[in-house]
């Protein structure tokens, strides 16, 4: 009797043990997170800054994961702070390099519904105390930044660890590579350096034996609209809906005779879905310059301030129609909609 007690209590001991060591490993993963308690977040915003969740996975409502990964300052917030936060470029020149990671909610319409992951670059993720598989495994995209200004040697060996990590965990993950700051580079001087990440990345996966491993590539800055191209690209590979999207516009264009159509987040100014003509980057930047137009003179006449205007149009998921004259705003239709997207 006193054997089978001896037992009992040592398995019972040992079964404490292995919970308070699941306890402290995930109290050194929640060291790693940054931002307010989301009790705190304003209820009306849909780009929601919060506590970083481990449990995530474990919840009913399934969300996109896309991450944002680089070395330290290769402008991995500012692209954040840019696209889903409308902050100037020049003022981001002020941020602090993050420290922590920050995850974002953005919620802003039917489509338009992932998480944002942004890591900081002097983070080891492979670390042995860091569970990275479990962060993988939930991803949809990620994208990986490089500064383009400076020497990249090192971001594209973190760059090809990341990705052999990532796919080992799940293969399905869409692979993006941001070229960014191109701005103070020539023409010929960034595609040169594309053509050299884009080699030299493709290399070291080729000798690792991952050939299947995809990369796209993109040039980007938060001084023109490539950006927010280069971020609506990747937000359509999520969306399971795209190819009847398109068929759908390529069905208006064709009975309307427009010369080419967008559906746009308003919000974020990235278009989810457009038809099978090329896109013009002349015409994109136009549409995003209107739609400027229409919120700022919404804040004008509505009487809010312009976080105010983007707040309440996240929360009734508002849409608007204009057309466009050769390079003139022609006379919208007096047809308003604030039905979802």
């Amino acid at each position: 009797m006193s054997q089978v007690l001896g037992k009992q209590q040592q398995q019972q001991q040992q079964q404490d043990e292995e919970e308070e060591e699941e306890e402290d490993e995930l109290v050194g993963l929640a060291d790693y997170v940054d931002g307010p308690d989301s009790s705190d977040a304003d209820p009306e915003s849909g780009a929601e800054e919060g506590v970083l969740d481990f449990s995530d996975p474990f919840s009913t409502e399934v969300k996109p994961r896309i991450l944002l990964m680089g070395l330290r300052r290769s402008g991995k917030s500012s692209i954040q702070k840019v696209v889903f936060h409308k902050m100037s470029p020049n003022e981001t020149l002020f941020l602090e390099s993050t420290n922590k990671i920050c995850r974002e909610d953005v919620s802003n319409s039917s489509f338009v519904n992932f998480q944002i992951w942004d890591f900081p670059g002097q983070i080891d993720f492979f670390d042995p105390t860091f569970d990275y598989e479990m962060i993988f495994r939930g991803t949809g995209a990620l994208i990986f930044v490089i500064d383009s200004q400076d020497d990249y040697m090192e971001a594209l060996a973190r760059l090809h660890l990341t990705v052999t990590r990532a796919y080992k965990v799940h293969p399905d993950i869409n692979f993006e590579v941001f070229i960014h700051k191109v701005d103070g580079l020539s023409d010929d001087h960034k595609i040169e350096t594309q053509r050299d990440i884009h080699q030299r990345a493709n290399d070291d996966l080729a000798d690792a034996g991952l050939e299947k491993i995809h990369l796209s590539f993109y040039l980007t800055s938060i001084y023109d609209h490539s950006i927010f191209e280069a971020f609506s690209k990747v937000v359509q590979k999520l969306i399971p809906q795209l190819p009847t999207l398109e068929n759908l516009l390529n069905i208006f264009i064709s009975n309307s005779g427009i010369e080419k159509a967008f559906l746009f987040d308003v919000v974020s100014k990235i278009y989810i879905a457009t038809d099978s003509t090329p896109v013009d980057m002349q015409t994109y930047e136009l549409c995003c310059d209107m739609i400027d137009v229409v919120i700022d003179i919404s804040c004008i006449y509505g009487g809010f301030s312009p976080p105010q205007m983007l707040r309440k149009l996240r929360t009734i998921n508002s849409s608007f129609t204009f057309t466009l004259s050769g390079s003139a705003l022609s006379k919208p239709p007096r047809r308003w909609s604030r039905n979802p997207l």
